[in-house]
């Protein structure tokens, strides 16, 4: 498991960019962490490392928020799915063609692909955030050798 330690917001997006380049269509990737820890901005810096042009938030209330770029990116926020077992066409979005970002995956563990980049996001200070990568998949261990270099 690759460690990286960001000091900024800046940093953290940055990082998501350099992140983005490196992605392939259908690739999901999972972010874990606390209410806070970062998770809404490290999508922000892979939307943008995607070419996407409207502003990235939270899909908490809706649950999933498409965004266009050079390639789809769909943000799913599966908070409010706790204690749900209904599918609500998950592989429409991880098999669609674009990437998929999950927060809070622990709500849809059985509908996740087992090929996967899972990111967990830990706030260190009041910047500085800690991100692991661990990846699901031989596609995903060289793209979390070379984050964050």
């Amino acid at each position: 498991m690759k460690e990286i330690l960001t000091h900024t917001a800046k940093e953290t997006q940055s990082v998501a960019q350099q992140l983005a380049r490196k992605l392939r269509p259908n690739s999901t990737i999972t972010l874990t962490g606390d209410l806070g820890a970062g998770k809404t901005t490290f999508t922000k810096g892979l939307g943008a490392g995607l070419g996407v042009k409207r502003t990235i938030n939270s899909p908490t209330f809706t649950i999933v928020k498409t965004y266009s770029g050079n390639i789809p990116l769909y943000h799913i926020d599966a908070y409010r799915l706790e204690d749900s077992e209904e599918d609500i066409g998950f592989d429409d979005y991880f098999y669609g063609g674009g990437i998929t970002v999950v927060e809070w995956p622990q709500f849809i563990e059985p509908f996740l692909p087992t090929e996967r980049l899972d990111l967990t996001i830990e706030r260190k200070g009041e910047d500085e955030r800690l991100i692991r990568c661990q990846p699901r998949g031989v596609s995903f261990e060289k793209i979390c050798e070379e984050l964050g270099q």
